[in-house]
């Protein structure tokens, strides 16, 4: 090869190099202006709800955890009800013969029950929230939301759905 050929063939490499790289630069500045315009949509994150007890007084926060803690128990039978019922359900939707009222009626009572349990819990909570400063009140709030971050206890998977002898389905 010629040095000129070579020289040439150099320049090219460069240019293409540098296109390569303003290219690389334009799109990640793109990328990180959408990222900042999504952010600004996005409401600010809740904290956790470790997070809010941590920011009450620690009189304030044994108060909060005792409460909330009996209406947790006193709503404890609404939910394991509620939870019963829809493993019913599930039982007799499988079964060879489906009873569609039935599996219905266990489905409603599930979703009664359910309701039950959030309304004692809802109200165990306005109850403590009479008691707090209105600052203590808005630390707490969100425990309102449907969906409150942190982590979740969980009684583990489901157990095996069983059906019953067809004797008792009828």
């Amino acid at each position: 090869m010629s040095p000129r050929l070579l020289g040439g063939l150099l320049v090219l490499s460069l240019a293409l190099n540098a296109f390569a790289i303003a290219g690389g630069v334009t799109v990640w500045r793109e990328l990180k202006a959408v990222e900042a315009r999504v952010a600004e949509r996005l409401p600010p994150p809740q904290p956790s709800f470790r997070q809010a007890m941590g920011s009450l007084s620690p009189e304030t926060r044994v108060r909060v955890r005792e409460a909330l803690r009996a209406a947790t128990l006193a709503a404890r039978p609404d939910f394991e009800r509620a939870r019963e019922a829809r493993r019913q359900a599930i039982v007799r939707s499988g079964a060879a013969q489906l009873d569609r009222a039935a599996v219905f009626a266990l489905l409603a009572e599930s979703r009664e029950a359910e309701l039950r349990g959030r309304i004692r819990l809802e109200a165990a909570a306005l109850d403590l929230f009479e008691t707090l400063t209105p600052e203590e009140r808005a630390i707490l709030s969100p425990i309102f939301a449907r969906r409150f971050t942190g982590p979740r206890r969980s009684d583990g998977p489901l157990p095996p759905v069983v059906a019953p002898p067809q004797e008792t389905l009828r």
